[in-house]
């Protein structure tokens, strides 16, 4: 399953990486990317785990970036 979600005010090249490797490693987790420019996060994983994955993923980017809005696309 590929879901979309929006990082609003995402402006960090490093933070994003760090993010990245970070959901990649989650359980279920087959790859996320994120797009700066579009400051889009796709996520490809089990879609049984998906709404976990979603949950840890926003706490992956509050981490890095606690000013950042995570939304679901």
């Amino acid at each position: 399953m590929r879901k979309k979600f929006i990082l609003e005010g995402l402006n960090c090249a490093n933070c994003a990486a760090k993010i990245e490797r970070d959901i990649t490693k989650l359980d279920g987790v087959e790859s996320a990317s994120i797009n700066l420019m579009t400051e889009k996060l796709i996520v490809e994983g089990a879609e049984d785990m998906m709404s976990q994955i979603a949950i840890m993923a926003e706490k992956i980017v509050n981490k890095y970036e606690p000013d950042v809005r995570f939304k679901t696309a």
